[in-house]
């Protein structure tokens, strides 16, 4: 079953936010584009936040939250500059949760942003 949203970024081509396989479901690239307004915001810590949000808003319209996640693949533009000011803030929303992740270095994203997640999570 396809999943979607109005509460998180729209999807910037032919895929909905997410899709339920069995007790999983799989969410599409997320990045951190404002859900009203397109905008993207300045910074990798604006970035991350804005992305979890959008991740959440995806969860929730799934009926999950944080605890089903268990995997994340994270890309960032520039691991150098970026990495640990992400990390830091990445531990904020998974504290106490025990995902799985890989972090990557990717040369551009799809639309101009620093950082896009790739959610697994199990119902």
């Amino acid at each position: 079953m396809a999943i979607r949203t109005d509460k998180a970024a729209k999807p910037v081509g032919a895929y909905v936010h997410a899709k339920e396989a069995g007790d999983l479901v799989f969410l599409s690239g997320v990045g951190p584009r404002h859900p009203d307004t397109d905008k993207i915001p300045e910074g990798i810590e604006a970035q991350t936040h804005a992305t979890f949000s959008n991740v959440l808003a995806i969860l929730e319209a799934a009926n999950l939250n944080m605890s089903n996640v268990v995997d994340i693949m994270v890309f960032l533009t520039d691991m150098k500059n970026d990495f640990k000011k992400f990390n830091s803030i990445y531990s904020e929303y998974l504290e106490g949760y025990e995902a799985t992740r890989t972090t990557v270095e990717v040369g551009a994203l799809p639309t101009p942003i620093s950082v896009e997640f790739k959610v697994v999570a199990k119902k």
